[in-house]
């Protein structure tokens, strides 16, 4: 499928212009649109339970100091918006010209501001969508529950292709890319999303690893999957170390490659399995170097 809209998620942090640069590089590419969504949080939501012995006064605080969060937050994220689309000549357009309707969308890179109020992991997930891309900038830490909740929510309730983009990385078109492949229905659903974005990069790897659950004799078929959309792919089998999980594994293959791009398929086996135990899936989030394109 052609990627003709992109959703970012911008939340005023300083991780999150990474993902704004790289989802108007991928646009740029493609001729997409972006949109650009900020989420300001209801201070309802993010004010704790509040115990019997807390003031009217105290209560009146804390919502006063919710708000003036969100509101900087807000600020942060639109005057970065606006800057970067000033300084790039970025076309402002919420909906197609009149004149491209009927002709498969926008040919040229366009861009818009969205602003809602709420749960940013609910309204992420809804207006992903209708969204042929949605970027995210990856998470601090396991300990940032609002970005953890925000990727899960995308990756499992929108139904779209993620792309998760670490803090300080470059846009990941027209350089060597890496398929972590394991036969699963979930990787399938990852490439078939990534296929305009392989196309365009120089290399092509497929990271394969014999597995109790992953038989390594697939790649080749893959190869010639690839082959089929113009896409000239190698095969690059490996065996996690002793010790070494495969999460960790595939990002090494990674590097040692030169990939700047992942495409793999997210949370294979059980997500509560996962998010408990850890996994693939879970590793690669919190370890990635480089922008990640995953689908459930």
């Amino acid at each position: 499928m052609p990627i003709r809209t992109i959703l970012v998620l911008l939340d005023g942090a300083d991780g999150s212009r990474s993902a704004m640069e790289t989802a108007f590089a991928v646009g740029r590419e493609l001729g997409a649109h972006v949109d650009a969504l900020h989420v300001r949080a209801d201070p309802k939501d993010v004010v704790p339970l509040l115990g019997e012995g807390m003031s009217g006064a105290m209560i009146e605080e804390m919502f006063d100091l919710a708000e003036k969060e969100a509101a900087d937050r807000s600020a942060k994220a639109r005057a970065a918006f606006d800057e970067y689309c000033a300084k790039n000549s970025i076309a402002l357009e919420s909906k197609p010209g009149e004149s491209e309707r009927g002709q498969g969308g926008t040919s040229r890179l366009t861009a818009a501001w969205v602003e809602k109020t709420g749960r940013e992991d609910e309204i992420a997930a809804r207006n992903g969508r209708l969204a042929d891309l949605i970027v995210i900038a990856q998470s601090a830490s396991d300990a940032d529950v609002s970005s953890v909740l925000t990727m899960n929510a995308v990756l499992f309730e929108s139904g779209r292709p993620v792309l998760m983009v670490p803090a300080g990385t470059t846009s990941p078109v027209g350089r060597k890319a890496a398929i972590a492949w394991n036969g699963s229905a979930q990787a399938s659903r990852a490439i078939g999303a990534s296929v305009t974005l392989l196309a365009r990069a120089g290399e092509v790897a497929i990271l394969s690893a014999e597995g109790d659950t992953t038989s390594a004799a697939t790649a080749p078929e893959l190869v010639t999957y690839l082959a089929w959309h113009g896409i000239g792919a190698r095969v690059q089998a490996f065996t996690p170390t002793s010790g070494r999980q495969v999460g960790e594994a595939v990002l090494r293959e990674c590097a040692d490659s030169g990939a700047g791009l992942l495409v793999m398929g997210a949370y294979t086996h059980s997500r509560m399995r996962q998010l408990i135990l850890g996994g693939v899936t879970r590793n690669v989030l919190a370890e990635a170097k480089i922008p990640v394109l995953l689908a459930h």
